[in-house]
């Protein structure tokens, strides 16, 4: 009797241990849900190719914008898996694309610097640059060769704020979550 107490109370323990733990992974993942709305996620053939298009909102936290606002350059990254679905197995990656922006505050001039590929532009205000940031049209996944027209295709999108590429000892205090600076959106969309 006094063995199924015991192991009742561990089970009612580590039922509201896993309840704990829902609800803070639920936090943070509506915390990043706040800070990107992905407005469009679409793909489409053209050119011989199978293309992506997006486009995001971002509102950066508070915390963000004062390490921009001292020099602190941020990047973004967009990622998108091709795959196809396969029953018997794990889903095959067709292919992996990936595109990184650099943000930076321009002190002398008071303006905003988007870096894309080793192309940069200038912007006057924050909203301009995010905007610029956060969208491409016509952006290359794969050749239409690459996808079997008689399988099911989709694609894994996610465009985040990439904490690793902030300086070291900004790095140290973000651990796993990153609190304000977990900013991101993840989301699938099937091919057509």
């Amino acid at each position: 009797m006094h063995l199924l107490l015991v192991r009742r109370r561990i089970l009612q323990g580590l039922a509201a241990l896993l309840a704990c733990a829902c609800l803070c992974l639920g936090a943070v993942g509506s915390a990043a849900a706040q800070n990107v709305e992905l407005v469009t996620l679409a793909t489409d053939r053209r050119d011989g190719a199978l293309t992506l298009e997006f486009a995001a909102r971002v509102t950066l936290p508070k915390t963000v914008e004062d390490a921009l606002q001292y020099g602190v350059p941020i990047y973004f990254v967009a990622q998108a898996d091709l795959k196809r679905d396969r029953w018997y197995w794990r889903d095959e990656r067709v292919a992996r694309v990936t595109r990184q922006w650099r943000l930076a505050f321009q002190p002398l001039t008071g303006s905003w610097r988007v870096g894309l590929a080793g192309i940069n532009q200038t912007h006057a205000t924050l909203e301009e640059a995010l905007a610029v940031m956060s969208r491409s049209a016509g952006w290359r996944l794969a050749d239409l060769s690459q996808v079997d027209p008689d399988s099911r295709h989709y694609v894994d999108f996610s465009y985040k704020l990439d904490t690793s590429q902030l300086p070291g000892p900004m790095q140290f205090g973000l651990g796993g979550g990153g609190g304000e600076w977990a900013v991101g959106v993840q989301r699938s969309v099937r091919v057509e």
